[in-house]
């Protein structure tokens, strides 16, 4: 008698359980994502003419449902004041550019990622810092008129997630306060959803995820040695940074999205995927074997929000190819893979 009323109400808690689990499995969040899917994104590049519908047609075609919209500021070593909207950019990087983008990108029901960027000549924006306070303020100051614009923009447009920034490694470190500080700020004329893309080796640094709405990464890992790393290989080298990551997420009660991802067709890809510079070597295989194992690794990873892979540009007839040995998988074998997963549904 025992043991049946133990067994009754196992199936009952039991019952309720996949109830409840497969209630909220298909619910949809306040950004309107249904929970069992992933953000499948690429970064949208800009270009110096007007985007139309047939440039995000290939998007669809990929099975993408994000892009990420990327107005880039600029700063120069002689000045500490970031730079936006300027004449001498790309007319899609500029305030109505990017608008243009996000709401074509919508008529597509394709959903935006709002993520500015600083650029620098022969600097990289992770190694920026300033030697006196003055400088620091003046690049503060600034920074915050450049992002506020676009967080506007994000709030008029309906954006559903806004970066505050990307790979600022020594100043989260240095000045993590007015990180903080400007998040509060944003919050002020921004209603979505907040992130910030932390480059691979410096996420554990930033201080203000507590604050955020997503632990947002930039994924270069290096996770494989070999010339033409396996699938394996490539999935076991994930194995400490899959584990680290999730420790954050769990801890933070944050989930995590990959705001960059992606690796090149050459030799050693997995070895330093963030190197962009030299190496002439073409291998799609390597290319493959490396972006199957972050996705087997990742996407079916409940507290794995998906990611943007680097990067995808407009006008897809001509971009890519197998004699092309940059990030974008367009026109390469790994263009098929990235299809047939973002087709899935998790």
């Amino acid at each position: 008698m025992f043991n049946k009323k133990i067994a009754r109400t196992t199936i009952i808690l039991l019952g309720c359980f996949t109830i409840g689990f497969f209630l909220s499995f298909n619910q949809k969040n306040d950004i309107g994502i249904p929970k069992n899917s992933k953000i499948n994104g690429v970064s949208f590049v800009a270009t110096n003419h007007k985007i139309e519908s047939k440039h995000l047609t290939p998007v669809n075609k990929l099975n993408a449902n994000w892009i990420t919209v990327m107005p880039f500021g600029f700063l120069s070593k002689d000045s500490p004041k970031v730079k936006y909207n300027s004449s001498y950019q790309w007319s899609g990087e500029t305030l109505e550019g990017i608008k243009q983008t996000i709401k074509l990108a919508h008529s597509q029901n394709i959903k935006v990622m709002l993520k500015p960027h600083i650029w620098m000549r022969h600097l990289w924006v992770g190694d920026l810092k300033f030697d006196n306070e003055k400088d620091w303020l003046i690049f503060e100051a600034s920074y915050q008129d450049y992002i506020l614009e676009f967080a506007k923009i994000a709030e008029s447009l309906d954006v559903g997630i806004f970066a505050i920034g990307v790979e600022a490694k020594k100043s989260v470190i240095e000045r993590p306060q007015f990180w903080s500080d400007l998040i509060d700020t944003v919050r002020t004329v921004f209603s979505g959803k907040l992130t910030y893309a932390a480059n691979w080796d410096n996420y554990t640094n930033v201080t203000f995820w507590n604050k955020l709405d997503y632990i947002g990464i930039d994924a270069y890992f290096p996770i494989a040695s070999e010339k033409t790393p396996t699938y394996e290989s490539c999935y076991a080298g994930w194995l400490n940074h899959y584990n680290a990551i999730k420790r954050l997420s769990y801890a933070t009660e944050k989930k995590v999205i990959f705001t960059e991802f992606g690796y090149r067709n050459i030799d050693f890809t997995a070895l330093e995927p963030w190197n962009e510079a030299g190496n002439d070597t073409y291998n799609s295989l390597a290319q493959e074997n490396a972006y199957r194992a972050i996705f087997t690794r990742f996407w079916g990873e409940p507290w794995f929000m998906g990611g943007f892979l680097w990067k995808w540009f407009p006008n897809h007839d001509n971009s890519g190819g197998l004699k092309n040995n940059r990030f974008t998988p367009q026109n390469k074998p790994v263009e098929q893979l990235i299809r047939q997963v973002y087709n899935l549904k998790y």
